[in-house]
């Protein structure tokens, strides 16, 4: 499975992107699909991941009520919509995937290419 991240960009406090990451090699229907970023001097986290069974979705705490991850089985797309945006959600943002129903995708197996989310004050 390839994976292509797109959307990032510069965007001033409170303002939106959407983010999105299609998936190449192989159908994806039956795989979480999530989100990781990684901030200048710290380590990647977790962002939100949905499950391909029943389209359960998770989302570290520091986003809950701003992010909104959603799919597209038919497209092989996974996008993030980020609105509130704030400075310290300032990274590189990552999409992966792995053939599991855990949906905080513990150890991923697929990696997309980051894409750069820039917030400023």
């Amino acid at each position: 499975v390839q994976l292509q991240a797109s959307g990032g960009g510069e965007v001033q406090a409170g303002g939106s992107l959407r983010l999105s990451c299609t998936a190449s090699g192989q159908t994806v229907n039956r795989y979480t699909l999530g989100w990781f970023r990684q901030a200048p001097g710290k380590e990647r986290e977790f962002v939100a991941g949905i499950s391909w069974v029943g389209g359960s979705t998770y989302y570290v705490d520091s986003v809950k009520g701003r992010f909104t991850i959603s799919r597209d089985n038919a497209k092989n797309m996974v996008y993030l919509q980020m609105n509130s945006l704030k400075p310290e959600d300032t990274a590189v943002y990552y999409c992966a995937a792995d053939q599991t129903i855990a949906v905080r995708l513990p150890r991923p197996n697929y990696w997309g290419q980051g894409t750069q989310v820039t917030v400023s004050s």
